[in-house]
């Protein structure tokens, strides 16, 4: 064999190795196309077509070992997408490289929290350097003596993609203590018990709950939630004696109303055990004293279709926070051995301009968590003197809110404190003295100056004339010449309100020129109760033209352009930022729909669904004409049509249990095969992971840093 030969042999591999890895770049770059295989269905006499229903899988196929066919053909897809967006973002991984070591390295690696005070111990959890998990502790009444390790997850986590341990409950007794674990990212919990004094862990296991445990004062008996592993709705109310199989435990109660949310928990003051039923628009509990496990629960109040409250046990009564004749919600208390409405009297008046929110209950002290002109507020009312006083906060834009408050007999409040621009503290409030001790603010590795950001207050005018409040940070030196990029963001369901809150996450792009903005749009209760029914059900439409609004007024103050905004929103905000897009892409230059709930109408009519029989009173209940007509005026995935969209990165977790990965998937198949626009259509699916994306301190932040790139990428950004 000659040199030439050789040499001709080997260039012709190198070649043909250069011609296959650009077939597979190409392969890669092609875009996903997803099989159209037409689902007909028909309700209120209208005929609906859905070319991409094959996607769904039940549990039984996503676990399954070896996959059916039509497994198969959704994990093709699936992995098609995930190949795509690897080829299109490619460019962009030693950026996502950068900004992840950038997210973590301002983490403080060997963190700890706080210690608080309950029933003799100091509890804290702590991290190791490196380490993605925490380790709960205790030190025994001084924070002198020694450490007592109750959990370290790190160990417990150890081979697993997804591992999640919570739900700690101590017993009355301080040495058993009941946790539970997920492996799946399903939210459906393994409860088990550990000997604190042995480090023994019992033999007792009990499956298919929601993870918390209540102890009753035998230190013997617990009450728990069990959870349809189907629906994840949570059923009855369980007792389980130690020693026992779960076989043997008694069922205490059974919810009937699928609509309805159940738990178990323990008053502050621990006399009593209190099953606590919730739904949309009412409420209700049963309670049991704790002294008295196998006794029967009885009902604090007969419940009404359309009655929210909650309760706090103080000596021999109870406090009532109630909607009850009272939108914003009022104050009562009533004896504790007579709980019916009838034996409530009032105790603070319903006020129009002011929410009440929570309370925390002292011997001498009341703390009423109230909200006003959109910004949380803390009121202190002293039991004996009836005299109160407002806590100042000294900031115009924050958020401030009661933290561990266990104990009863103390002027002590612990709170936090947070704004845009200010990490958040943990604080000792006397309320008598109204003197305040710093505990902890915090730590931002490499250092952090609130005073180089600047935070402000704006208002857009609604539509309809209502004004929308929107939060905004941005570095100082940002120009408001209609060239900076904006990083919009909002939530706007369930009466959740995003508070203006820190983040060291979001310093990567402040410092980067971005400024980023919270839109108070209706569906929160930022103004109160009014707010948040003006944004759901038959006003849901206001949540979304609340939204566009904000990012008009944003163009009009000349704060950005449609060519440098950006929107982000994440389950019900997917939903929101799905919506928006369907009524105004021309507003952003790309948009993130993390984990969005996008196929509204289909996903509200299968009660097989997690939350969907929950729900029909935030969203509606599609069953019902009128109400499926609404819905079907703002339904993302129903709502695609041919005309340009915007640059659009979609997330999802193949596990996800509160919005299922085929809802984006489909989303995303549709508007392939729909949009007119050659902008980038980018689907990211964890295949590992669930709603909150991969478990851990750290590796959530791996897609932080896939979306901010690709919003750096479209600004122009590239380091």
């Amino acid at each position: 064999m000659n040199r030439n030969f050789l040499f001709s042999v080997i260039l012709g591999i190198a070649v043909t190795m250069m011609v296959i890895n650009r077939l597979k770049e190409e392969i890669a770059m092609t875009t996903p196309v997803a099989e159209k295989i037409p689902h007909k269905t028909t309700i209120h006499g209208y005929d609906r077509v859905d070319n991409y229903h094959w996607m769904r899988l039940t549990d039984k196929q996503k676990l399954a070992k070896n996959p059916d066919a039509q497994t198969q053909k959704v994990l093709d897809n699936l992995i098609a997408e995930n190949t795509y967006k690897e080829a299109r973002l490619k460019h962009t991984e030693q950026f996502q490289e950068k900004l992840f070591d950038e997210i973590v390295g301002r983490i403080k690696k060997d963190d700890e929290s706080v210690p608080y005070l309950h029933n003799g111990y100091w509890y804290y959890t702590r991290f190791e350097k490196d380490k993605e998990y925490p380790i709960y502790c205790r030190k025994k009444e001084s924070l002198d003596n020694a450490e007592e390790i109750m959990i370290n997850v790190n160990e417990w986590a150890e081979g697993y993609d997804y591992f999640s341990l919570t739900g700690l409950s101590v017993s009355p007794n301080n040495r058993l203590l009941a946790f539970s674990i997920d492996t799946l990212s399903r939210r459906i919990y393994t409860i088990k018990v550990k000997n604190l004094e042995t480090g023994e862990i019992l033999s007792d296991e009990i499956i298919s709950t929601e993870g918390g445990t209540t102890w009753a004062n035998d230190n013997q008996t617990f009450f728990y939630t069990t959870k349809n592993e189907v629906t994840l709705l949570s059923e009855h109310i369980d007792r389980h004696k130690l020693g026992t199989s779960q076989s043997k435990d008694v069922r205490v109660y059974t919810e009937k109303d699928n609509s309805f949310y159940i738990g178990v928990y323990r008053s502050k003051s621990d006399k009593y055990i209190i099953i606590y039923n919730s739904s949309t628009l009412s409420s209700d509990y049963h309670v049991l004293n704790a002294d008295n496990p196998e006794g029967e629960f009885h009902s604090f109040s007969p419940r009404d279709k359309k009655h929210e409250y909650s309760i706090e046990h103080y000596k021999d009564k109870f406090y009532i926070i109630t909607n009850w004749n009272a939108t914003n919600f009022r104050l009562m208390e009533t004896p504790d051995d007579a709980t019916s409405k009838e034996n409530w009297t009032e105790v603070m008046a319903h006020r129009d301009d002011v929410l009440l929110s929570e309370i925390d209950v002292f011997e001498n002290h009341l703390v009423i968590s109230e909200r006003k002109e959109g910004l949380r507020q803390l009121r202190i009312i002293d039991q004996q003197s009836e005299g109160e006083h407002y806590m100042d906060f000294g900031e115009d834009v924050y958020a401030a809110y009661t933290l561990t408050n266990l104990n009863f007999d103390t002027n002590i409040l612990r709170y936090g404190f947070t704004s845009l621009k200010t990490p958040f503290s943990t604080i000792d409030y006397n309320m008598d003295t109204r003197e305040s001790i710093l505990l902890k603010q915090t730590v931002v590795v490499g250092g952090h100056n609130p005073d180089a950001y600047k935070t402000e207050r704006l208002y857009a005018k609604a539509r309809d004339g209502k004004k929308v409040p929107i939060s905004i940070i941005y570095k100082k030196g940002f120009k408001k010449n209609g060239k900076g990029n904006v990083l919009q963001y909002a939530y706007g369901s369930y009466g959740s309100t995003i508070d203006p809150s820190f983040s060291s996450t979001r310093l990567s792009l402040l410092d980067r020129g971005f400024a980023f903005a919270i839109a108070h749009i209706r569906g929160s209760q930022t103004y109160g109760r009014p707010w948040y029914e003006d944004g759901k059900m038959f006003n849901k439409m206001n949540t979304f033209t609340d939204f566009i609004d904000c990012s008009k007024l944003l163009i009009q103050e000349k704060y950005t352009s449609a060519n440098h905004l950006f929107a982000i929103g994440g389950s019900a905000g997917g939903l929101l930022i799905g919506a928006v897009l369907n009524l105004a892409p021309e507003l952003y230059r790309g948009v993130l729909a993390v984990v969005p709930f996008v196929d509204v109408i289909n996903t509200m009519l299968d009660e097989t669904i997690p939350l969907t029989s929950n729900e029909w009173d935030e969203w509606g209940d599609p069953r019902e004409k009128k109400e499926f007509d609404y819905m079907m005026t703002y339904s993302p995935y129903d709502n695609v049509e041919a005309k340009d969209y915007t640059n659009m990165l979609v997330t999802t977790g193949y596990f996800d249990s509160q919005v299922q990965y085929w809802e984006p998937q489909k989303w995303v198949a549709k508007l392939r095969d729909m949009k007119t626009d050659d902008n980038m259509l980018i689907f990211h699916i964890n295949m590992e992971a669930g709603h909150g994306g991969k478990s851990g301190r750290f590796r959530y932040y791996r897609e932080v840093a896939l979306e901010y790139a690709f919003m750096f990428d479209l600004a122009g950004i590239e380091r």
